[in-house]
């Protein structure tokens, strides 16, 4: 803590002095995040340069070059014989304004304009059907919970004293619940930190625009995968981002391209341990160049590690968290998959030269997660119980991955090829017959009774990619084979009448 002398205070500067990144940059990103963020108000007066370099404990030259690289970017002016103040230019930077009641209706205008300009790049989310049938993804399979012990601890909460379960709750988190978040983090996903630098919100979808409107000027360059998650997309979009389509190949998020596309980028959102939709894994070469790209650039990454608990052929694969070494990616995570969607429960764990900032914005803007809702989540980590549902749901979307593959290789081989899938909830199939139009064949399923997604509807740009995402975690053995062989009904018909021969299917066992 650098305590105020001779000038503003200035706070949560952390200088790893093991990085290879340089104690001048760091100290530089730190001053500029709390100039952007407001932290450091227009007209805030400084330390002196000696008093800054002794107070951070660095060389009086670092804190020189620091001082003279905010003044070129007009963030501080100096004023002879007063010393060094935060610009009015710093107020443009900031990602978002004041709302005065002299200028309401401008800033409701101003966002107005800004969904409208936008609405075109929006694509609906996902529909879910009340009731899971094949296809549908993102669903975990809700007929294994154990709803009698969240019964049990849901009840024994609401015998607790009133004072302590009815009134307002923490808009950081039940501190229970996140050091529990941090323990199995530490143990599960091998990403090492802190209670205090996670936040709880109402799933991940608040997360990404909590993190977007923090972080965010209205223009900024996000890389995005091309294809990606619709969720995350319209959120970041919301916040006024230009969105960079990047594409992703065999290792997962070209890096290189977002490079050539978008060479100064704020933001890079990434799905590294299973690819939403693709399901490729980050190679390791690549999750270090990524790293080491946006340490150079000063931008900052969203890792969703939306269902990475859920890997079939071994141990889960480590967190692009784990790896941060100079606090640049910020963890999502969401309980939407590995408990239930109703739940309305996620996560972000921040870097923590930005959790100052985070807990500013949360206790001035959220009312928090419903404490009961936390309670009882932390009570099912803590007694073991979340554990032990997370190794029971391996094994079964282990077996549903089987049961669909062996009725694919039965009844889908000519129409789809399935790659083998080993993570995740759902399997990615292309056409294996050129022509096929991906809305005519979704909507052929759905008349058929089946749900599909197609890999265009996570695109930003067109890919060269042609197929369907099939979800296969919601659905009992019994109906995944169903399902198979009603889309393959649908398959055959559409080739037929495209004048194409229909594949040979060998014959359904008995379910």
């Amino acid at each position: 803590m650098v305590k105020r002398s001779g000038g503003e205070l200035l706070f949560a500067i952390a200088i790893d002095r093991g990085s290879t990144r340089s104690i001048t940059a760091q100290v530089y990103s730190a001053v500029k995040q709390m100039i952007v963020s407001g932290d450091l108000a227009v007209g805030k007066r400084l330390p002196s340069s000696r008093t800054f370099a002794r107070e951070l404990d660095v060389s009086r030259t670092t804190a020189i070059a620091v001082f003279e690289r905010l003044a070129a970017e007009g963030l501080i002016v100096s004023r002879t014989g007063s010393g060094s103040f935060v610009s009015d230019v710093a107020e443009a930077q900031r990602p978002r304004a004041t709302v005065t009641v002299g200028n309401e209706r401008a800033a409701t205008t101003k966002l107005a304009d800004l969904i409208a300009e936008a609405s075109p790049r929006f694509f609906q989310r996902l529909s879910h059907p009340q009731k899971p049938r094949a296809f549908v993804t993102g669903m975990p399979a809700l007929d294994a919970f154990p709803l009698s012990i969240w019964s049990r601890l849901s009840a024994k909460h609401w015998r607790e004293p009133r004072d302590l379960i009815m009134g307002y709750s923490d808009p950081n988190g039940s501190p229970l619940l996140r050091q529990a978040i941090a323990e199995h983090l530490r143990a599960s996903r091998g990403v090492v930190c802190e209670a205090e630098q996670i936040f709880i919100v109402n799933g991940a979808q608040q997360a990404f625009d909590l993190i977007g409107r923090v972080l965010l000027n209205r223009g900024d360059a996000v890389w995005f995968e091309n294809p990606g998650a619709i969720g995350a997309r319209n959120s970041l979009i919301a916040c006024g981002a230009t969105m960079v389509p990047v594409p992703v190949d065999a290792e997962g998020l070209c890096v290189d391209a977002g490079l050539s596309m978008a060479p100064e980028f704020r933001l890079a959102f990434v799905t590294p341990s299973h690819q939403h939709p693709l399901g490729v894994e980050m190679s390791l070469q690549r999750r270090a160049h990524l790293l080491r790209v946006v340490n150079d650039r000063d931008a900052w990454i969203i890792e969703d590690d939306y269902d990475g608990e859920f890997r079939y052929d071994g141990r889960p694969l480590p967190t692009l968290k784990s790896a941060d070494h100079a606090e640049r990616v910020i963890y999502v995570g969401t309980f939407s998959k590995s408990m239930f969607p109703s739940l309305r429960l996620g996560f972000y764990v921040a870097p923590q030269p930005l959790v100052a900032v985070f807990q500013r914005v949360s206790g001035a803007f959220l009312q928090g997660v419903p404490s009961s809702v936390q309670a009882v989540m932390a009570a099912f980590i803590n007694e073991g119980h979340f554990s032990t549902h997370l190794r029971r749901m391996r094994d079964i979307y282990r077996e549903r991955h089987e049961v669909f593959h062996d009725a694919a290789d039965r009844l889908l081989g000519g129409l789809l090829d399935t790659a083998r899938s080993h993570a995740g909830f759902h399997v990615v199939a292309r056409f294996a017959q050129s022509g096929h139009q991906e809305d005519a064949v979704q909507a052929a399923a759905e008349a058929a009774g089946v749900f599909v997604s197609t890999i265009g509807r996570f695109c930003i740009d067109p890919v060269a990619d042609r197929g369907l995402v099939l979800g296969v975690s919601a659905i009992d053995p019994r109906s995944i084979r169903k399902g198979v062989e009603l889309l393959a009904g649908v398959l055959e018909q559409l080739s037929v009448r495209r004048g194409l021969q229909a594949p040979s299917r060998r014959p359904s066992p008995p379910p």
